[in-house]
């Protein structure tokens, strides 16, 4: 495992438990106008977006091939988006909904994507220097 592999993967499990922590409050941004979470699609998937660029990127440190780690973090992303939304059922004015599941899925798909595509182009630069 390289240092950067390393790192990334630190990273996506620090990302997931401060997305967990933040699951595990009933208003975990207070300062964040009320009128932000009308629009909670978006801090989902962004949220996700970064969680499935990191794990992408630590997956693609174990020579699995871009669009391989692309599919398992989308599994990945949309499996721990299933239990936050779990979790949230049981806090204090939080709730579980499954738009908030979707939203989670495609942010994981999206960030993925994104570090593939990096990944992908990293490949070939380093394969065209050999």
């Amino acid at each position: 495992m390289t240092a950067r592999t390393a790192l990334l993967a630190a990273g996506a499990v620090a990302w997931a438990a401060l997305i967990f922590w933040a699951s595990s409050q009933s208003n975990p941004f207070p300062a964040l106008p009320r009128s932000l979470f009308d629009h909670d699609k978006l801090l989902h998937a962004g949220a996700y977006a970064v969680l499935g660029a990191l794990v992408c990127g630590a997956l693609g440190g174990w020579r699995l091939r871009p669009w391989r780690a692309l599919g398992l973090t989308i599994a990945v992303g949309t499996a721990y988006g299933a239990t936050d939304e779990w979790h949230q059922s049981f806090v204090p004015n939080r709730s579980s909904d499954p738009a908030d599941l979707a939203s989670d899925a495609l942010g994981a798909a999206a960030g993925a994507a994104a570090m593939a595509l990096i990944l992908r182009r990293v490949g070939a630069r380093a394969s065209i220097r050999r």
